[in-house]
């Protein structure tokens, strides 16, 4: 069952965008092109990052499968 969890892999910050594109099965660059559309027009990509980096809960390297790299 996927559930969603902030990444520990392939994170740039926290770990939210490539979380988000883990559990919908596309490239972490699209989340974070949306993310930056949104943070540059009118400021709520922020707000909404520091949201889901509080509430998202990260996961653990027992959650992640074994053919994932740290990069």
């Amino acid at each position: 069952m996927k559930t969603l969890r902030r990444s520990i892999y392939g994170r740039w910050i926290g770990g939210v965008c490539a979380g988000i594109a883990d559990y919908l099965g596309i490239d972490p660059t699209v989340i974070r092109l949306i993310w930056a559309l949104l943070f540059f027009c009118g400021g709520t990509g922020l707000l909404a990052y520091v949201i889901c980096w509080i509430g998202i809960p990260e996961e653990s390297y027992t959650d992640s499968g074994s053919d994932r790299r740290l990069t």
